[in-house]
């Protein structure tokens, strides 16, 4: 009976280092970079700089022009140049003399191109401006496609300014 007992307990011990060394021969032999995600399952492949033209807020909105430039972080892809304007309407009493708005860019994949950020966006935007200032803007919208701008972006301006507006900007590529 011991010797029965021993057997049994040695292929037990044999049974489960055998299924064990099965499944580390699944185990993955490779290492997965990093990628920067998105809350959409994206990964951020740039970003999109914009220079905001001056101008006067009338109470119930405002229109100033728009300049952006798509940068790349992946590869040596070649900048993107995108013209437009940006509407708001609501609350919006001041002027600014420039602003700049920093968004970041995000795929599905790492791939990109040219003109796939043009669309319309639209959202919300709050603005604070005595001397230098700061705003947020939440927006959404842009191509069909998959490639979308960070729904959150914040704009730095200088001028005298309050806003709590409803805004679209129109990205239009001029490559």
């Amino acid at each position: 009976m011991k010797k029965s007992l021993a057997m049994a307990l040695a292929a037990a011990t044999l049974a489960s280092a055998g299924a064990w060394a099965v499944n580390a021969a699944d185990l993955p032999t490779y290492k997965e970079t990093y990628r920067e995600p998105d809350a959409r399952g994206g990964v951020k492949i740039g970003y999109l700089d914009c220079n905001i033209a001056g101008g006067a807020g009338y109470v119930l909105g405002s229109a100033k022009e728009v300049q952006c430039v798509f940068r790349s972080t992946v590869g040596a892809e070649a900048s993107d140049h995108y013209a437009g304007a940006i509407r708001k309407l609501g609350v919006d009493v001041g002027f600014t003399t420039r602003s700049r708005l920093i968004w970041a860019v995000i795929a599905p994949t790492a791939g990109y191109h040219k003109g796939a950020l043009s669309g319309i966006y639209q959202g919300a935007t709050a603005e604070a401006t005595l001397g230098a200032g700061v705003g947020a803007n939440i927006l959404i919208g842009g191509t069909a496609g998959a490639i979308h701008l960070q729904t959150v972006s914040v704009t730095g301006q200088l001028g005298l300014n309050v806003a709590a507006t409803g805004t679209s900007m129109t990205l239009t590529s001029v490559n």
